[in-house]
């Protein structure tokens, strides 16, 4: 699947529920690794709480599917820099 085929992941998504806090604890790692390349910094960005099943970031109580959105981008973006992946 392209990333022209790749539809962003929505928060009310099932697969949101099976996100334990320290996956997402380890995405937001990720994600402050790779954003600090193209100079996007979430300092604050961390684990919020748990809502309804769902794990929330402190992006202003953000879903985590925003986290891995981001993440979906910057790993397309680095794979087209370099013809490579390095997840």
């Amino acid at each position: 699947m392209s990333a022209d085929d790749r539809r962003p992941i929505e928060p009310a998504d099932p697969l949101m529920r099976t996100y334990t806090e320290p996956e997402v604890s380890y995405l937001l790692a990720e994600l402050h690794e790779r954003g600090r390349k193209f100079g996007l910094l979430w300092p604050s960005a961390t684990i919020d709480s748990v809502v309804d099943g769902r794990v929330l970031v402190r992006f202003g109580n953000a879903p985590a599917s925003t986290v891995l959105n981001l993440l979906a981008l910057l790993r397309d973006r680095a794979v087209t820099e370099d013809g490579s992946c390095d997840s």
